[in-house]
């Protein structure tokens, strides 16, 4: 983690002799997970999720991003297929993320001209969270049994545009394919037994929500980056 926050630092902070265009702001939107328990659907947010966001504009395609985001979790198998009612699991959890990696705008992203922008992006990277590791206890209840770190791949589509000269305001839809199985409960450590479901398949879960970002900074020189 020291080593994550050094580099959000030197990509944030440090100004070269042509300085580029920067982009601080909010996230604010909501999160569903995507797995073993619960609703199948893919982008069908049941709960808050919320943070901070930040962009260096390194050309009017492309910027660097970093991100942290904070979401709630819950499944309910009422809200699943038949079989998963039967079988009547759900559980609460939540996730703590930072995000680092590449924007890629559609069209042409330029601040300084003075017109109204907009385009559509994609961005991706790497992502490395914070989850409550879960397991099914003796009541037939999935609890939280420990705190673990885990890495997930970000695919997220979104739009945004200017709001006069110094603001942006977007919206986007993020998917998490995570690194673990265990969001859910359904593939715990051995000492708590067999897992349920799907085994060969990790979790997912997706933010929904909107963006908004002050930006500020001198014509960017538009180097070989």
């Amino acid at each position: 983690m020291r080593y994550l926050a050094s580099l959000i630092i030197v990509v944030f902070f440090t100004q070269t002799i042509a300085s580029q265009t920067y982009e601080v702001g909010l996230m604010a939107g909501g999160a569903n997970y995507v797995g073993d328990v619960g609703s199948t659907y893919y982008i069908s947010p049941n709960d808050i999720a919320f943070g901070a966001i930040g962009k260096w504009n390194r050309s009017k395609r492309h910027a660097l991003r970093a991100s942290f985001l904070y979401a709630e979790l819950n499944a309910n198998d009422n809200k699943g297929d038949e079989r998963r009612k039967q079988r009547g699991l759900s559980f609460t959890n939540s996730v703590k993320e930072i995000s680092i990696g590449i924007e890629f705008n559609f069209w042409d992203w330029y601040l300084y001209d003075g017109e109204s922008q907009f385009t559509p992006y994609l961005y991706s990277g790497i992502t490395t969270f914070n989850y409550g590791a879960q397991a099914i206890d003796a009541n037939n209840q999935i609890d939280a049994y420990s705190d673990k770190w885990s890495f997930a791949i970000p695919m997220v589509l979104g739009i945004k545009k200017t709001l006069g000269r110094n603001f942006v305001v977007g919206a986007e839809i993020g998917a998490r394919y995570t690194f673990t199985d265990n969001i859910d409960g359904s593939n715990p450590d051995d000492r708590f037994g067999a897992g349920f479901g799907n085994l060969n398949n990790n979790d997912w879960y997706v933010f929904t929500g909107i963006t908004i970002s002050y930006t500020w900074g001198r014509i960017p020189c538009y180097c070989a980056f």
